[in-house]
Protein backbone atom coordinates (compact mmCIF):
# COMPACT_ATOMS: atom_id res chain seq x y z
CA UNK A 1 0.00 0.00 0.00
CA UNK A 2 2.88 2.73 0.94
CA UNK A 3 4.28 1.61 -2.44
CA UNK A 4 0.92 2.78 -4.54
CA UNK A 5 0.46 5.65 -2.39
CA UNK A 6 4.42 6.68 -3.38
CA UNK A 7 3.45 6.38 -6.54
CA UNK A 8 -0.46 7.69 -6.78
CA UNK A 9 0.44 10.07 -4.52
CA UNK A 10 3.11 12.41 -6.47
CA UNK A 11 2.32 16.12 -6.40
CA UNK A 12 0.44 16.58 -8.75
CA UNK A 13 1.98 20.05 -9.16
CA UNK A 14 4.92 18.65 -10.65
CA UNK A 15 2.97 16.21 -13.02
CA UNK A 16 0.78 18.88 -14.35
CA UNK A 17 3.55 21.17 -15.18
CA UNK A 18 5.63 18.64 -17.04
CA UNK A 19 2.38 17.51 -18.93
CA UNK A 20 1.54 20.95 -19.81
CA UNK A 21 5.32 21.68 -20.72
CA UNK A 22 4.87 18.79 -23.36
CA UNK A 23 1.54 19.71 -24.19
CA UNK A 24 2.31 23.02 -24.23
CA UNK A 25 5.15 22.36 -26.95
CA UNK A 26 2.53 20.06 -28.60
CA UNK A 27 -0.03 23.01 -28.92
CA UNK A 28 2.75 25.14 -30.41
CA UNK A 29 3.41 22.61 -33.30
CA UNK A 30 -0.81 22.15 -33.99
CA UNK A 31 -1.19 25.84 -34.16
CA UNK A 32 1.88 25.92 -37.10
CA UNK A 33 0.67 22.57 -38.67
CA UNK A 34 -3.17 24.94 -38.90
CA UNK A 35 -1.68 28.19 -40.30
CA UNK A 36 0.43 25.90 -42.83
CA UNK A 37 -2.53 23.62 -43.77
CA UNK A 38 -5.15 26.28 -43.51
CA UNK A 39 -2.88 28.34 -46.59
CA UNK A 40 -1.55 25.30 -48.79
CA UNK A 41 -3.23 24.58 -51.73
CA UNK A 42 -5.14 21.70 -51.91
CA UNK A 43 -5.48 21.35 -47.80
CA UNK A 44 -6.82 24.75 -47.32
CA UNK A 45 -10.75 23.26 -48.92
CA UNK A 46 -10.39 20.21 -47.02
CA UNK A 47 -9.13 21.79 -43.71
CA UNK A 48 -12.07 24.09 -43.58
CA UNK A 49 -14.65 21.33 -45.32
CA UNK A 50 -13.76 19.07 -42.26
CA UNK A 51 -14.45 21.73 -39.54
CA UNK A 52 -17.67 22.56 -40.79
CA UNK A 53 -18.38 18.94 -41.52
CA UNK A 54 -21.95 18.36 -41.12
CA UNK A 55 -21.80 15.29 -38.31
CA UNK A 56 -25.30 15.10 -36.62
CA UNK A 57 -27.57 15.15 -34.69
CA UNK A 58 -29.24 18.62 -33.83
CA UNK A 59 -28.98 18.54 -30.03
CA UNK A 60 -30.59 22.22 -29.91
CA UNK A 61 -32.28 24.29 -32.89
CA UNK A 62 -29.97 27.13 -31.60
CA UNK A 63 -27.23 26.09 -32.90
CA UNK A 64 -28.59 23.17 -35.51
CA UNK A 65 -26.55 19.77 -36.68
CA UNK A 66 -23.72 19.33 -34.93
CA UNK A 67 -20.13 20.05 -37.18
CA UNK A 68 -16.66 18.76 -36.35
CA UNK A 69 -16.29 22.04 -34.85
CA UNK A 70 -18.84 22.17 -32.49
CA UNK A 71 -18.02 19.41 -31.33
CA UNK A 72 -14.54 20.21 -30.68
CA UNK A 73 -15.92 23.49 -29.00
CA UNK A 74 -18.77 23.10 -27.45
CA UNK A 75 -18.06 19.03 -25.63
CA UNK A 76 -14.61 18.40 -26.18
CA UNK A 77 -13.63 21.48 -24.79
CA UNK A 78 -16.37 20.84 -21.59
CA UNK A 79 -13.24 17.98 -20.71
CA UNK A 80 -10.70 20.66 -20.91
CA UNK A 81 -13.40 22.35 -18.29
CA UNK A 82 -13.52 20.17 -16.50
CA UNK A 83 -9.64 19.50 -15.96
CA UNK A 84 -9.88 23.06 -15.07
CA UNK A 85 -12.37 22.91 -12.63
CA UNK A 86 -10.51 19.91 -11.35
CA UNK A 87 -7.40 22.01 -11.02
CA UNK A 88 -9.55 25.18 -9.60
CA UNK A 89 -10.51 23.26 -6.63
CA UNK A 90 -7.85 21.18 -5.77
CA UNK A 91 -5.58 24.03 -5.51
CA UNK A 92 -8.04 26.33 -3.39
CA UNK A 93 -8.76 23.37 -0.71
CA UNK A 94 -5.95 20.91 -0.93
CA UNK A 95 -2.90 23.12 -2.66
CA UNK A 96 -1.05 26.09 -3.05
CA UNK A 97 -3.86 28.70 -2.68
CA UNK A 98 -5.86 27.10 0.27
CA UNK A 99 -4.41 29.79 2.63
CA UNK A 100 -5.23 33.32 1.91
CA UNK A 101 -1.74 34.27 2.29
CA UNK A 102 -0.84 32.40 -0.78
CA UNK A 103 -3.91 33.49 -2.34
CA UNK A 104 -3.31 37.47 -1.81
CA UNK A 105 -0.46 37.60 -4.81
CA UNK A 106 -2.03 35.25 -7.67
CA UNK A 107 -5.51 36.73 -7.08
CA UNK A 108 -4.21 40.12 -7.46
CA UNK A 109 -2.28 39.72 -10.34
CA UNK A 110 -4.52 37.82 -12.18
CA UNK A 111 -6.91 40.04 -11.26
CA UNK A 112 -4.64 43.07 -13.04
CA UNK A 113 -3.89 40.97 -15.62
CA UNK A 114 -7.55 40.75 -16.97
CA UNK A 115 -8.60 44.26 -16.00
CA UNK A 116 -5.32 45.91 -17.94
CA UNK A 117 -5.72 44.13 -21.44
CA UNK A 118 -9.17 44.91 -21.42
CA UNK A 119 -8.57 48.68 -20.93
CA UNK A 120 -5.78 48.39 -23.45
CA UNK A 121 -8.01 46.46 -25.92
CA UNK A 122 -11.06 49.04 -25.38
CA UNK A 123 -8.57 51.90 -25.49
CA UNK A 124 -7.55 50.66 -29.31
CA UNK A 125 -10.73 50.04 -30.72
CA UNK A 126 -12.34 53.19 -29.20
CA UNK A 127 -14.81 52.51 -26.36
CA UNK A 128 -18.08 51.79 -28.73
CA UNK A 129 -18.99 50.22 -31.66
CA UNK A 130 -19.49 46.37 -32.12
CA UNK A 131 -16.54 45.38 -31.37
CA UNK A 132 -16.24 46.32 -27.88
CA UNK A 133 -17.91 42.68 -27.67
CA UNK A 134 -14.21 41.81 -27.77
CA UNK A 135 -12.82 42.92 -24.67
CA UNK A 136 -12.80 40.46 -23.11
CA UNK A 137 -10.67 38.33 -25.91
CA UNK A 138 -7.03 39.47 -24.69
CA UNK A 139 -8.12 38.52 -20.70
CA UNK A 140 -6.99 35.25 -20.83
CA UNK A 141 -3.64 33.33 -20.38
CA UNK A 142 -2.69 30.30 -21.71
CA UNK A 143 -1.10 28.11 -19.18
CA UNK A 144 -0.31 25.39 -21.39
CA UNK A 145 1.59 27.51 -24.32
CA UNK A 146 2.88 29.31 -21.50
CA UNK A 147 4.57 26.59 -19.65
CA UNK A 148 5.56 25.00 -22.52
CA UNK A 149 7.78 28.36 -23.25
CA UNK A 150 9.22 27.77 -19.74
CA UNK A 151 9.93 24.50 -20.59
CA UNK A 152 12.65 25.07 -23.27
CA UNK A 153 14.51 27.27 -20.67
CA UNK A 154 15.02 24.32 -18.43
CA UNK A 155 17.00 25.42 -15.66
CA UNK A 156 17.03 28.95 -15.92
CA UNK A 157 13.50 29.35 -15.22
CA UNK A 158 13.55 29.03 -11.38
CA UNK A 159 10.93 26.60 -9.92
CA UNK A 160 9.13 29.26 -8.16
CA UNK A 161 8.42 31.54 -11.20
CA UNK A 162 6.75 28.30 -12.78
CA UNK A 163 4.95 28.25 -9.37
CA UNK A 164 3.82 31.82 -9.70
CA UNK A 165 2.67 31.31 -13.31
CA UNK A 166 0.51 28.51 -12.64
CA UNK A 167 -1.16 30.23 -10.04
CA UNK A 168 -1.86 33.24 -11.78
CA UNK A 169 -3.60 31.06 -14.41
CA UNK A 170 -5.34 29.25 -12.29
CA UNK A 171 -7.19 32.20 -10.80
CA UNK A 172 -6.98 33.68 -14.36
CA UNK A 173 -8.93 30.92 -15.62
CA UNK A 174 -11.70 31.22 -12.79
CA UNK A 175 -12.14 35.28 -14.47
CA UNK A 176 -12.35 33.56 -17.55
CA UNK A 177 -15.01 30.93 -16.68
CA UNK A 178 -17.27 34.04 -14.88
CA UNK A 179 -16.63 36.02 -17.98
CA UNK A 180 -17.93 33.24 -20.36
CA UNK A 181 -20.65 32.47 -18.50
CA UNK A 182 -22.12 36.09 -17.42
CA UNK A 183 -20.79 38.52 -20.06
CA UNK A 184 -21.48 35.96 -23.57
CA UNK A 185 -24.77 34.28 -22.68
CA UNK A 186 -27.22 35.50 -24.19
CA UNK A 187 -31.09 34.02 -24.17
CA UNK A 188 -31.57 31.88 -22.00
CA UNK A 189 -34.43 28.79 -21.46
CA UNK A 190 -35.23 28.96 -17.68
CA UNK A 191 -37.01 25.18 -18.13
CA UNK A 192 -33.19 23.75 -18.85
CA UNK A 193 -31.26 26.08 -16.26
CA UNK A 194 -33.58 24.64 -13.83
CA UNK A 195 -33.06 20.92 -14.83
CA UNK A 196 -29.54 21.40 -14.63
CA UNK A 197 -29.78 23.43 -11.21
CA UNK A 198 -31.31 19.90 -10.48
CA UNK A 199 -28.69 17.67 -11.72
CA UNK A 200 -26.26 19.93 -9.52
CA UNK A 201 -28.52 19.54 -6.47
CA UNK A 202 -28.57 15.26 -6.97
CA UNK A 203 -24.51 15.66 -7.00
CA UNK A 204 -24.31 17.49 -3.92
CA UNK A 205 -26.54 15.52 -2.06
CA UNK A 206 -24.14 12.41 -3.52
CA UNK A 207 -21.23 14.00 -2.22
CA UNK A 208 -22.78 15.48 1.25
CA UNK A 209 -24.04 11.56 1.54
CA UNK A 210 -20.19 10.16 1.05
CA UNK A 211 -20.57 8.64 -2.32
CA UNK A 212 -16.77 8.34 -3.21
CA UNK A 213 -17.36 6.56 -6.86
CA UNK A 214 -17.11 8.83 -9.74
CA UNK A 215 -19.25 6.95 -12.35
CA UNK A 216 -22.61 8.83 -10.98
CA UNK A 217 -20.82 12.13 -11.02
CA UNK A 218 -19.61 11.47 -14.75
CA UNK A 219 -23.14 10.62 -15.58
CA UNK A 220 -25.09 13.24 -13.93
CA UNK A 221 -21.97 15.55 -15.53
CA UNK A 222 -22.88 14.54 -19.14
CA UNK A 223 -27.00 15.30 -18.23
CA UNK A 224 -25.72 18.40 -16.72
CA UNK A 225 -23.79 19.59 -19.93
CA UNK A 226 -26.89 18.35 -22.17
CA UNK A 227 -28.97 20.85 -19.76
CA UNK A 228 -26.39 23.59 -20.11
CA UNK A 229 -25.97 23.53 -23.97
CA UNK A 230 -29.68 23.92 -24.21
CA UNK A 231 -30.24 26.45 -21.49
CA UNK A 232 -28.36 29.18 -23.55
CA UNK A 233 -25.04 28.79 -21.14
CA UNK A 234 -22.49 27.84 -23.02
CA UNK A 235 -22.16 24.29 -22.46
CA UNK A 236 -18.17 23.89 -21.34
CA UNK A 237 -19.17 25.79 -18.18
CA UNK A 238 -21.00 22.40 -17.44
CA UNK A 239 -17.82 20.96 -17.02
CA UNK A 240 -16.66 23.62 -14.42
CA UNK A 241 -19.95 22.82 -12.07
CA UNK A 242 -19.39 18.96 -12.30
CA UNK A 243 -15.79 19.73 -10.82
CA UNK A 244 -16.79 21.46 -7.62
CA UNK A 245 -19.21 18.23 -7.30
CA UNK A 246 -16.46 15.73 -7.48
CA UNK A 247 -15.58 14.75 -3.60
CA UNK A 248 -12.07 15.43 -2.80
CA UNK A 249 -9.85 14.05 0.31
CA UNK A 250 -7.76 16.22 1.37
CA UNK A 251 -4.18 16.04 2.80
CA UNK A 252 -2.31 19.28 3.91
CA UNK A 253 1.39 19.07 3.58
CA UNK A 254 1.27 16.11 2.26
CA UNK A 255 1.32 14.41 -1.48
CA UNK A 256 -2.47 14.02 -3.33
CA UNK A 257 -4.05 11.30 -1.51
CA UNK A 258 -4.40 7.84 -3.75
CA UNK A 259 -7.67 7.48 -2.88
CA UNK A 260 -8.87 10.88 -3.54
CA UNK A 261 -12.20 10.93 -6.10
CA UNK A 262 -11.04 14.43 -7.04
CA UNK A 263 -7.25 13.47 -7.90
CA UNK A 264 -7.99 10.49 -9.62
CA UNK A 265 -10.24 12.14 -12.22
CA UNK A 266 -7.73 14.49 -12.26
CA UNK A 267 -4.54 12.74 -13.25
CA UNK A 268 -6.85 10.72 -15.48
CA UNK A 269 -7.49 13.51 -17.41
CA UNK A 270 -4.31 15.34 -17.51
CA UNK A 271 -2.72 13.54 -20.70
CA UNK A 272 -5.65 13.57 -22.15
CA UNK A 273 -6.02 17.17 -21.98
CA UNK A 274 -2.32 18.41 -22.48
CA UNK A 275 -1.67 16.02 -25.73
CA UNK A 276 -5.07 15.96 -27.28
CA UNK A 277 -7.73 18.48 -26.40
CA UNK A 278 -6.25 21.09 -26.13
CA UNK A 279 -4.05 20.28 -29.40
CA UNK A 280 -6.78 19.57 -31.47
CA UNK A 281 -8.53 22.87 -29.86
CA UNK A 282 -5.49 24.27 -31.51
CA UNK A 283 -5.54 22.82 -34.76
CA UNK A 284 -9.47 23.60 -35.38
CA UNK A 285 -9.29 27.31 -34.19
CA UNK A 286 -5.70 28.84 -35.21
CA UNK A 287 -6.34 28.37 -38.85
CA UNK A 288 -6.73 31.47 -40.23
CA UNK A 289 -6.42 31.63 -44.48
CA UNK A 290 -4.26 34.94 -45.72
CA UNK A 291 -5.19 34.75 -48.76
CA UNK A 292 -6.14 38.32 -50.03
CA UNK A 293 -4.64 39.73 -47.06
CA UNK A 294 -1.91 42.36 -46.49
CA UNK A 295 -0.10 42.85 -43.37
CA UNK A 296 -1.98 46.44 -43.08
CA UNK A 297 -4.61 44.55 -41.42
CA UNK A 298 -2.78 44.20 -38.38
CA UNK A 299 -3.12 48.01 -38.04
CA UNK A 300 -6.98 47.44 -38.31
CA UNK A 301 -8.85 48.06 -34.67
CA UNK A 302 -9.87 44.43 -33.76
CA UNK A 303 -6.61 42.98 -34.51
CA UNK A 304 -4.16 45.60 -32.65
CA UNK A 305 -6.73 45.73 -29.77
CA UNK A 306 -6.60 42.21 -29.09
CA UNK A 307 -2.28 42.18 -29.47
CA UNK A 308 -2.18 45.24 -28.15
CA UNK A 309 -3.65 43.69 -25.22
CA UNK A 310 -2.11 40.65 -24.81
CA UNK A 311 1.33 41.59 -25.11
CA UNK A 312 1.17 45.47 -23.30
CA UNK A 313 -2.30 45.06 -21.13
CA UNK A 314 -0.80 41.54 -19.87
CA UNK A 315 2.68 42.64 -18.99
CA UNK A 316 2.19 45.74 -17.25
CA UNK A 317 -0.82 44.70 -15.39
CA UNK A 318 1.03 41.65 -13.59
CA UNK A 319 3.95 43.45 -13.36
CA UNK A 320 2.73 46.16 -11.87
CA UNK A 321 0.51 44.78 -9.41
CA UNK A 322 3.24 42.38 -8.50
CA UNK A 323 5.67 45.58 -7.65
CA UNK A 324 2.89 47.24 -6.29
CA UNK A 325 1.63 44.32 -3.96
CA UNK A 326 5.77 43.69 -2.99
CA UNK A 327 5.76 47.87 -2.27
CA UNK A 328 2.71 47.74 0.17
CA UNK A 329 4.17 44.71 2.08
CA UNK A 330 0.97 42.92 0.66
CA UNK A 331 2.44 39.82 -0.71
CA UNK A 332 6.04 38.81 -1.31
CA UNK A 333 7.19 38.50 -4.90
CA UNK A 334 8.28 34.75 -5.93
CA UNK A 335 11.54 33.82 -3.87
CA UNK A 336 14.77 33.01 -5.94
CA UNK A 337 13.67 35.14 -8.64
CA UNK A 338 15.08 38.50 -9.80
CA UNK A 339 12.48 41.62 -11.15
CA UNK A 340 13.64 41.41 -14.36
CA UNK A 341 12.76 37.46 -14.50
CA UNK A 342 9.32 37.94 -12.86
CA UNK A 343 8.53 40.82 -15.62
CA UNK A 344 9.43 38.43 -18.00
CA UNK A 345 6.80 35.83 -17.14
CA UNK A 346 4.05 38.90 -16.51
CA UNK A 347 5.11 39.08 -20.73
CA UNK A 348 4.72 35.46 -21.10
CA UNK A 349 0.96 35.87 -19.54
CA UNK A 350 0.43 37.21 -22.26
CA UNK A 351 0.09 33.95 -24.53
CA UNK A 352 -3.49 33.72 -24.26
CA UNK A 353 -4.13 31.57 -27.22
CA UNK A 354 -6.49 29.10 -26.01
CA UNK A 355 -9.16 30.42 -24.18
CA UNK A 356 -8.46 34.06 -26.24
CA UNK A 357 -9.35 32.28 -29.53
CA UNK A 358 -12.47 30.15 -27.70
CA UNK A 359 -13.94 33.59 -26.32
CA UNK A 360 -12.87 35.27 -29.44
CA UNK A 361 -15.76 32.74 -31.21
CA UNK A 362 -17.92 33.77 -28.44
CA UNK A 363 -18.07 37.56 -28.99
CA UNK A 364 -18.43 37.38 -32.36
CA UNK A 365 -20.52 33.99 -33.51
CA UNK A 366 -21.36 33.11 -37.48
CA UNK A 367 -18.88 36.60 -38.44
CA UNK A 368 -16.32 35.06 -40.18
CA UNK A 369 -14.48 37.79 -41.43
CA UNK A 370 -14.01 39.18 -37.41
CA UNK A 371 -13.51 35.62 -36.16
CA UNK A 372 -10.08 35.88 -38.47
CA UNK A 373 -8.70 39.17 -37.77
CA UNK A 374 -9.40 38.04 -33.46
CA UNK A 375 -7.09 34.98 -34.77
CA UNK A 376 -4.62 37.53 -36.47
CA UNK A 377 -4.65 39.55 -33.14
CA UNK A 378 -4.09 36.60 -31.22
CA UNK A 379 -1.61 34.84 -32.74
CA UNK A 380 0.19 38.21 -32.94
CA UNK A 381 0.05 39.36 -29.59
CA UNK A 382 0.74 35.52 -28.41
CA UNK A 383 3.70 35.11 -30.75
CA UNK A 384 5.57 38.70 -29.36
CA UNK A 385 4.66 37.96 -25.69
CA UNK A 386 6.25 34.19 -26.22
CA UNK A 387 9.44 35.22 -28.01
CA UNK A 388 9.92 38.45 -26.23
CA UNK A 389 9.42 36.97 -23.01
CA UNK A 390 11.31 33.86 -23.47
CA UNK A 391 14.07 35.73 -25.25
CA UNK A 392 14.51 37.83 -21.74
CA UNK A 393 14.46 34.92 -19.37
CA UNK A 394 16.89 33.12 -21.49
CA UNK A 395 19.47 35.68 -21.67
CA UNK A 396 18.11 37.75 -17.98
CA UNK A 397 21.15 37.40 -14.54
CA UNK A 398 19.90 34.60 -12.58
CA UNK A 399 18.94 35.20 -8.85
CA UNK A 400 22.17 34.85 -6.52
CA UNK A 401 22.12 33.92 -2.94
CA UNK A 402 24.66 35.16 -2.07
CA UNK A 403 23.70 39.01 -3.14
CA UNK A 404 21.27 39.52 -0.32
CA UNK A 405 21.11 36.16 1.83
CA UNK A 406 18.67 33.83 1.80
CA UNK A 407 14.99 34.16 -0.18
CA UNK A 408 13.44 35.57 2.48
CA UNK A 409 16.20 38.58 2.62
CA UNK A 410 15.90 38.52 -0.15
CA UNK A 411 12.38 39.41 -0.52
CA UNK A 412 12.06 41.85 2.27
CA UNK A 413 14.82 43.83 0.08
CA UNK A 414 12.67 43.76 -2.89
CA UNK A 415 10.18 45.12 -0.98
CA UNK A 416 11.83 47.81 0.77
Amino acid sequence: MAARNDQAGQSMLRTFLKSEAAGGIILMAAAALAMLVANLPGLSEAYFHLLHLDTGPVISPKYGSMTVHLWINDALMALFFLFVGLEIKREFIDGQLATWEHRRLPIVAAAAGMVGPALVYLFVIGWSGPLVNGWAIPAATDIAFAIGVLALLGSRAPASLKLFLTTVAIVDDMGAVAIIAIAYTAELATLYIALGALVMVVMYVLNRSGVKKLTPYLLLGAALWYFVFMSGVHATIAGVLTAMMIPITTSPGACDDAESPLHKLEHALAPWVAYLIVPVFGFANAGVSLAGMSPAILLEPLPLGIAAGLFLGKQFGIFGSVWLAAKLRFASPPAGATWLQLYAVAMLCGIGFTMSLFIGGLAFPGNELLVDEVKIGVLTGSILAAVIGYTILRFAPPWREGRAGDADAGREKIAN
